[in-house]
């Protein structure tokens, strides 16, 4: 008999599929062993030695190791291939004392019968220094968190940490308020000339005045605009020129972990997290037509590179589905940006392009169909003929002023047959001469103010982490996931808001960690690292150099950093439930009332109870609004502790699907709406919403989105575009 390990069970299962009664499957359950929770765990005096322990609730799986690897003739090691998997497959060994000539590692991109045979049939060694360059990610980040974590407690308060990579997220999400905060829009005017020919208006843009081309912040208040205005009503116009070009728009290449997670979020609203975990269902394996395989590749990949037979695959399903006109002279290659992508891995893509998304939808749930269509459109689009657009360009002109019109007109829509998840601004060109005479029919004026740069999302800030090189793609979802759960940030209408906590976390550790903690040096560390399993740095090396300029920091920080604990502030309350006197105290959504007695009198308040002319059912005292400890407000009843009721908070907004009230709730992603009726209605949305009648189905709900009104009710796909002055009123 021949034994694999594998991580996951899902994938345990998936794989003994392939292999006959000669071979036995079992998983690990991710890590079997790592440093220990309540020790430092790193020997600094003898080149930084892990300590590492079996976890506890592994014990009976190394055991089970052991016994089967005794009775095993071959042990396969098929944990994933990325460091993270190298260094599991290594615990593995250890834990499991597995004789080193019974050890074989095996890795592969998919999990299809073809590749794991194909992998089984070219074992290697496990590669001691991908697992060096693991562990010394893990032994830096564990030195950074248990060394900080006891700084911010003595100087800020109890219960903070800090991350090595984390702490320049946050960073990025902080700068960004305060560039925010400190912005002074500056006011601005746009001239819109509206002309009219042979039944068609056109509109265009003032570009130059007397042959001097107009800046963004030329036309500057109401006035001049006003002024401006009059002179060009005046004049006569004429169809000065137009020039036309044909642009080829190219696809974009396949996924990586980076661009999925980004996308995932805009397009399907999944976050990080929840993206590589339906993604990990989908490589790992599900039951299709009574046969299991896995239907994407491996999604923790920074590289674009496809296998041959792939390409050959999908390009054959285009010319099928779409015809051979969509398919490329010469097939699409995407080189690889990133300096540290392994170009052994592959682009994320379905294993068997053939499977089309609606051939498996019944298979899958509904975030599976949702993230597996988005891959199989994404993959297939990337292996399309670009696609054809006509730029037409037409300019306006009088004796003093000119304006420009231009129009983009599909030719030939290429992959955009198959990649229509995005909005396009594709317009016929109107039928004009040059040198004839147009009417000009109006002349509009708008005024603009010039806007800061806007909070990052989840998808921009990912893309601005992998621009500067930070984090990897098995560390991004982690990154952005870190931070929402220690409420350093929170998520509110999909941008990121630094808390409280958060700025003053972070600068307290720019002022004495600048030299550790900015994106530069983070970036060059992990360029360190992967050289680290290049055989280009030192392990041990590297770790001290790290170490001796943090512990100099973390000295003058214990020395100089001043306490910025807030200190409670007297009143003349008295805790009803103990009486001894209340106290102010500062949490992480500002003041709050609580007992001086803490913590054997956990009684707090809200600083000013906000009324409401709503009664309690039980007292008949009037209800007070409260928070609860993750942001969400509800009603309680002001007679605490004599009377305990509660009810949600009330919104006036009703819910599409069964007419309850919707109440406002709060997760660490940010505020939503949630159905009163909840568990029997589950329904919720997130984002700004409005009470408006929908003209189709006739609920009254809808979500503002970027520049219209979507039907809030998930069965209906009413949408209306609306002004942006109007939108900003909502």
């Amino acid at each position: 008999m021949n034994l694999v390990i594998v991580e996951s069970p899902a994938k345990a299962k998936t794989i003994s599929r392939f292999l006959g009664k000669d071979y036995e499957v079992m998983a690990s359950y991710g890590h079997i062993r790592d440093l220990p929770k309540n020790q430092f765990g790193v020997d600094i005096q003898n080149d930084f030695k892990p300590k590492y322990t079996i976890l506890k609730d592994k014990k009976p799986i190394v055991e089970k190791i052991k016994t089967l690897s005794e009775q095993s003739g071959k042990v396969y090691i098929a944990t994933d291939e990325d460091r993270e998997g190298e260094a599991i497959g290594y615990h593995i060994v250890e834990a499991g004392k597995i004789p080193k000539n019974k050890v074989a590692r095996i890795v592969f991109h998919e999990i299809t019968k073809e590749a794991i045979l194909n992998a089984l049939a070219n074992p290697r060694n496990i590669d001691l220094l991908m697992v060096d360059s693991q562990e010394s990610r893990r032994i830096l980040d564990r030195i950074v968190g248990y060394k900080l974590s006891p700084l911010l407690a003595k100087k800020i308060r109890r219960g903070l940490s800090a991350g090595r990579v984390q702490s320049v997220a946050l960073k990025l999400v902080v700068e960004r308020e305060d560039e925010i905060k400190n912005f002074t829009p500056k006011e601005y005017w746009t001239m819109h000339l509206i002309f009219y020919q042979n039944n068609e208006q056109v509109e265009s843009v003032l570009i130059s005045i007397d042959n001097k081309e107009l800046e963004k912040f030329s036309i500057n208040n109401a006035d001049l605009a006003a002024q401006i205005k009059s002179q060009i009503e005046k004049d006569q116009f004429i169809v000065e020129n137009i020039t036309k070009k044909t642009i080829t728009r190219k696809p974009k290449p396949p996924y990586i972990t980076s661009t999925l997670q980004a996308e995932a979020s805009t397009i399907i609203g999944f976050a990080p997290k929840k993206t590589m975990k339906i993604a990990q269902k989908l490589y790992e394996g599900v039951d299709v037509q009574k046969e299991r395989t896995g239907l994407i590749t491996y999604m923790r990949t920074d590289s674009f590179n496809v296998a041959h037979q792939a390409q050959e695959e999908a390009l054959s399903i285009i010319k099928k589905i779409y015809g051979k006109d969509y398919v490329p002279k010469t097939p699409n290659t995407y080189k690889t940006k990133s300096k540290t992508a392994q170009e052994a891995h592959e682009a994320i893509r379905p294993t068997k392009p053939s499977l089309l998304p609606d051939m498996v939808k019944e298979y899958l749930s509904n975030d599976e169909y949702k993230l597996y269509g988005l891959i199989w459109k994404k993959f297939m689009a990337s292996q399309a003929s670009s696609a054809k657009v006509s730029n037409v360009s037409v300019t306006f002109e009088s004796n003093r002023f000119k304006s420009k019109a231009n129009f983009n007109e599909l030719v030939f829509d290429g992959y955009l047959k198959i990649w229509d998840l995005s909005e396009n601004d594709f317009q016929k060109a109107p039928d004009l001469k040059q040198n004839e005479i147009i009417e000009l029919k109006e002349v509009l004026t708008k005024q603009h103010f010039s806007e800061p740069p806007p909070r990052y999302t989840e998808a921009s800030l990912i893309k601005t982490l992998e621009s500067y090189g930070i984090g990897r793609p098995s560390t991004y979802a982690t990154i952005i996931d870190t931070i929402l759960e220690r409420e350093y940030v929170m998520l509110n209408d999909k941008k990121f808001y630094p808390t409280e906590t958060g700025i003053v976390v972070s600068k307290a550790l720019f002022d004495f960690f600048s030299d550790i903690i900015n994106v530069d040096f983070t970036a060059k560390l992990e360029e360190n690292l992967d050289d680290v399993a290049k055989d280009k740095v030192d392990k041990t090396k590297l770790l001290k150099d790290f170490y001796e300029k943090f512990r100099i920091m973390l000295d003058k920080a214990y020395e100089d950093m001043e306490s910025i604990k807030p200190k409670d502030e007297p009143t003349d309350i008295i805790c009803e439930l103990c009486g001894a006197p209340m106290v102010i105290r500062q949490g992480r959504f500002g003041k709050f009332l609580a007992c001086s007695n803490y913590p054997k009198c956990r009684n707090t308040k809200s600083l000013k109870q906000e009324t409401v002319d709503i009664f309690c059912e039980k007292c008949g005292a009037k209800m007070v609004v409260k928070h609860s400890k993750k942001g969400s407000k509800f009603l309680a009843c002001s007679n605490y502790p004599q009377c305990k009721n509660t009810m949600p908070y009330p919104t006036g907004l009703k819910c599409p699907l069964c007419g309850g009230d919707l109440v406002e709730k709060f997760s660490k992603r940010g505020k939503f709406y949630g159905c009163s009726n909840y568990p029997s209605c589950k329904f919720t949305i997130r984002g700004n919403i409005i009470s408006k009648k929908c003209p189709k189905c006739g609920h009254e709900l809808f979500k503002v989105l970027k520049d219209s009104l979507k039907c809030a009710n998930p069965d209906c796909d009413y949408k209306e575009s609306i002004e942006k002055e109007a939108l900003e009123k909502l």
